[in-house]
């Protein structure tokens, strides 16, 4: 039996529990996870983002670059994503055994986003369902699924972003809208859709926020069928009872997407699986490293908290002598000419005298404080980046155009595509960024997961359905 009654939904013309699998980015849920969880009756979410191939042996191929220009490893990127992607939608395929439902996940901030997604859907028709798509505004969405002929499920954090791709491309190709998914911008891990009108620090009760989207879906004369997918915060579903069956929500769909990090068949590594057991609350940090210049969440691990301490070595200068930069720069940057205040030269000595001597520009002008070493890895990650995003802060790369976003690279962030590949792959989970929820720190509390208990997906499933 199923909680409170909850009923199956229609979705790509079958009959699917309305809980969806969360995507999550880089190979943290593939064919296993994902086919499992349509095995299971749900709708199985296959990462389209630099998934996984596999060689004759069935080992994971390395993703690594051998083109001497960016440009030239862009596409070779490109061709690994295809390439992983069909390769795990089709296993996914075959797992879930025509039970219900497979999508892909992408996210539109991606390097090379509509090649990518339209070389996935060319070489897997009939086998995908649906594409959940944010990080962004994808406008194009709508159209490539058209030409495809699969559902998409705009991932959107506000009534206003949905009525604006619905105002400017959505509307055209209605019939195939499969969801909305509402993603907390509070509470979900990954990238987080805060606007600028949004306080990081003051989360909003998300009930008004799904009310509000519901009341302008139905403003456009979209159906009541058409779901809403809660994602982020959902762990039981009894603690969702009064959104389930409310008419002013219309038809309402879960998405878990820390949750089932925890189970047989989720990919993440051990040590990544055991960190989880382990958390508290507050552990889970929203911040805005990210060379996407979105915020995004994360375990503040010992990878997080060098890059709070890295913004916090920084000071701003002058290219002149002028209000109240008075004194020139001595430490960090060999001679050049750079003004700072006089309290600001003091904190830059004792950096300097504490092993942080080189000095590196942001593109906000100021200055952080770094050890050789981290100097050394950050230019190198620059220099070997391969354009895994549209646009990349840490490394000024632009996916179009001259491949250039004609700002310095900024030594504050990360090379996102290599710490997500490492975490994925078994390199220290504590030396590496570490997705997650907000809610991650409930598996030390749930009792399902007490005694070192590891369920499979199926397992986790059925505990979902009964409400715990």
């Amino acid at each position: 039996m199923s909680f409170k009654g909850l009923k199956p939904i229609q979705y790509g013309g079958r009959e699917v529990w309305p809980i969806v699998e969360g995507g999550k980015g880089v190979s943290a849920t593939n064919h296993a996870s994902s086919g499992a969880w349509a095995a299971a009756g749900g709708i199985g979410t296959v990462s389209a983002v630099n998934a996984d191939s596999y060689d004759a042996e069935g080992k994971i191929v390395p993703q690594v670059y051998d083109s001497l220009t960016r440009r030239e490893r862009h596409d070779e990127l490109i061709q690994f994503a295809i390439d992983g992607a069909v390769e795990q939608v089709k296993r996914a395929y075959d797992i879930a055994n025509g039970k219900g439902a497979i999508n892909i996940n992408i996210l539109w901030e991606m390097g090379g986003a509509q090649p990518i997604l339209e070389g996935v859907l060319e070489r897997t028709k009939g086998l995908i369902t649906g594409v959940t798509c944010g990080a962004g505004m994808p406008y194009k969405l709508s159209e490539i699924a058209a030409h495809y002929n699969v559902n998409y499920l705009p991932i959107i954090s506000s009534a206003r972003a949905f009525r604006a791709l619905w105002k400017r491309a959505y509307h055209k190709v209605s019939e195939l809208m499969g969801a909305v998914v509402y993603e907390d911008p509070w509470l979900a891990g990954g990238h987080n859709g805060l606007s600028n009108a949004e306080d990081p620090q003051s989360p909003e009760d998300p009930y008004p926020r799904v009310k509000l989207l519901r009341e302008t879906m139905r403003k456009e004369g979209i159906s009541d069928s058409v779901p809403i997918v809660m994602a982020g915060g959902v762990w039981f579903l009894r603690e969702w009872d009064e959104w389930i069956e409310n008419p002013d929500l219309g038809q309402i769909a879960f998405q878990f997407g820390t949750r089932p990090l925890l189970t047989h068949e989720s990919p993440i590594p051990q040590g990544w699986k055991d960190a989880l057991r382990d958390l508290d609350p507050g552990d889970v940090l929203l911040h805005r490293f990210s060379p996407t210049g979105f915020y995004s969440s994360a375990v503040r691990n010992t990878y997080l908290r060098s890059l709070e301490a890295r913004s916090d070595r920084q000071i701003p200068y002058s290219k002149v002598e002028a209000g109240e930069h008075t004194v020139k720069l001595d430490v960090g940057v060999r001679g050049k000419n750079f003004w700072v205040t006089v309290k600001d030269l003091q904190r830059a000595q004792s950096w300097s005298a504490a092993g942080f001597t080189e000095g590196l520009r942001t593109p906000v002008d100021t200055i952080i404080f770094v050890t050789p070493s981290e100097r050394d890895a950050i230019r190198k990650d620059q220099a070997d980046c391969m354009g895994c995003l549209s646009h990349c802060g840490f490394s000024a790369w632009k996916d179009h155009d001259d491949n250039t976003t004609g700002k310095l690279a900024d030594p504050r962030s990360f090379c996102i595509q290599k710490t997500l590949q490492d975490i994925a792959h078994g390199e220290p989970v504590d030396d590496n960024l570490m997705f997650a929820g907000h809610g991650a720190y409930r598996f030390k509390q749930d009792p399902f997961f007490s005694n070192n208990f590891t369920p499979t997906v199926k397992q986790l499933v059925d505990r979902i359905l009964s409400g715990d």
